[in-house]
């Protein structure tokens, strides 16, 4: 359940391949890199429980790092290639890196980033060199080939995507040293709800830094099956990969789902998929219309689940199930669901209140005792934030992110329903839906939406979408106005910076949030 144990039934089987260039890194030439990387880490110093960051972006040595780290009981960061010197700088010094991996295309960002991050000491750089970092290639090469004498597993350290504030490194104690091959919690995930085999192909078109694309490509690998990363996500090359590698499992967000319906039905028809055995989508709500349409297509192959990187619990659901209860995001696999009113007190099924998950994974945010002690109640339940019910069978459904929600009038507004509503129309290629000041009530709903056609922009538009959510939704939650933009600033994970949107139209930032200019880049 690791790449050596795979390497020594089947070395020449491909690990992973990436989709752009071709290039396939077997399972052998895995196990042999990582293993000469993570002796070069303990040559310099690094012990169980030390950091290791890797800034790049989905680089085919970007795996090599993370096994060397997960297979000698280091703790690894993996940072977002989009973000900014001074982001990178704040995660570096945080979880307290002691070695960085980059790559020649973030030689900019990464040189600003670790002159100003002097507990970095080995500075590493794929593709090419710049002053002030080694070779990756050429310094271990003469390294030992087989695995340091106290293997060990060990685990990510991530932080969040900071659509909320600055990012958060979620930090999970360090157990005691755990045997190599011991099968991770997604990993038998993967088994036990979607399948996962040796025989599995798994095609992962999101960013690598991202906690369920890294998490669920190294679990693939702990079965021996392949991978196909994508450089970058396109719609039309996703199925056209589905259908060249006879993909069985993929793992994707809603706009991912959005952009391929938007294809011309005759050219997204014309790609074989059925080979899908498993298609599972999270981190952002899914409309309902947008996954009738997607099982529709593809068949009772799509499967959701509702969790963070946090890992304090999770729900799951399948196609079958979600038919039934549309708009869940299902029932509790791991922890158990409560939900929790203002006062603090546990509210019965069909109530709206915070979602907290009780006896799941612990977990802390790192150097942050009162964020930490903020997402814990009485109880020593844990939450992530958002906002939603449970029914009488114990489905949950998601209502919004608490920090979302507008007030107006002294009346609370979720604008998910009017956001999930617009994405659905035809014209509609993205909406984010947010308060903006109004004298008379406080904040009134505003909406601004990337359209499929920019050429349409305008009032006609403006007027029709108005007309379209009054049409399904109480006026007080539909938009009174509609800007449009050509593309909004959504991470590639699906999740959306709305502040970057919603903060042109406040003259300053609302009590508790940080500068647009923070996240600007994430």
């Amino acid at each position: 359940m690791y790449p050596g144990a795979i390497a020594a039934s089947t070395p020449d089987k491909v690990a992973y391949v990436m989709a752009g260039s071709g290039e396939a890194v077997t399972y052998a030439e895995l196990d042999r890199r990582s293993n000469q990387l993570a002796h070069l880490l303990r040559e310099r110093g690094l012990r169980r429980g030390d950091v290791v960051a890797v800034f790049m972006e989905n680089n085919p040595r970007f795996f090599e790092v993370v096994w060397a780290a997960q297979r000698s009981g280091l703790y690894y960061t993996a940072i977002s290639s989009r973000l900014t010197a001074g982001e990178v700088e704040y995660i570096l010094n945080d979880c307290g890196a002691s070695a960085l991996v980059t790559s020649r295309a973030k030689a900019s960002v990464a040189s600003d980033a670790v002159s100003r991050a002097p507990g970095v000491t080995t500075r590493l750089m794929c593709d090419g060199v710049v002053p002030g970092f080694e070779s990756y290639e050429a310094v271990w090469e003469s390294e030992e080939t087989g695995p340091v004498s106290d293997e060990c597993e060990g685990m990510d350290m991530l932080y969040s995507s900071g659509t909320t504030g600055r990012p958060k490194g979620v930090k999970v104690p360090m157990p005691e040293a755990v045997p190599i091959g011991t099968p991770s919690g997604v990993y038998l995930l993967g088994v036990g709800l979607y399948g996962l085999t040796a025989d599995s192909v798994y095609l992962s078109p999101a960013p690598l830094y991202h906690a369920a694309p890294l998490r669920f490509t190294m679990s693939w690998m702990r079965a021996g099956a392949t991978v196909v990363v994508m450089e970058a996500f396109d719609p039309v090359d996703f199925l056209r990969l589905v259908e060249r590698h006879q993909v069985t499992h993929t793992q994707v967000v809603p706009t991912m789902f959005v952009r391929m319906l938007k294809i011309d039905r005759e050219v997204r028809e014309s790609f074989d998929v059925s080979s899908l055995q498993a298609v599972v989508h999270a981190a952002a709500p899914c409309p309902i219309p947008i996954k009738e349409q997607m099982i529709e297509w593809w068949g009772p192959v799509i499967h959701e689940y509702y969790a963070g990187t946090e890992g304090n619990g999770l729900t799951a659901i399948d196609s079958a199930e979600w038919l039934t209860h549309k708009g869940s995001v299902g029932r509790a696999v791991i922890g158990q669901l409560h939900i929790v009113g203002d006062d603090g007190e546990s509210l019965p099924p069909g109530e709206t209140g915070t979602v907290y998950f009780a006896g799941g994974g612990q977990f802390e945010y790192h150097n942050d005792p009162e964020k930490t002690a903020a997402s814990r109640n009485a109880e020593g339940w844990s939450t992530l934030g958002d906002i939603g019910h449970v029914d009488d069978e114990g489905y949950l459904y998601l209502t919004d992110r608490r920090a979302y929600m507008i007030i107006s009038g002294g009346v609370n507004i979720y604008p998910q329903e009017a956001e999930n509503l617009l994405v659905a129309h035809p014209k509609v290629m993205d909406a984010a839906v947010f308060g903006v000041p109004s004298e008379e009530m406080g904040e009134e709903v505003k909406a601004v939406v990337q359209p499929v056609d920019m050429r349409e922009a305008g009032p006609e538009l403006e007027g029709e979408l108005i007309e379209f959510c009054r049409a399904s939704l109480a006026s007080y939650k539909c938009p009174r106005s509609i800007d449009f933009e050509a593309e909004l600033p959504r991470h590639p994970t699906g999740k959306l910076y709305k502040r970057l949107l919603r903060d042109r139209y406040w003259a300053a930032p609302r009590a508790g949030d940080v500068p647009a200019a923070d996240v600007q880049s994430t």
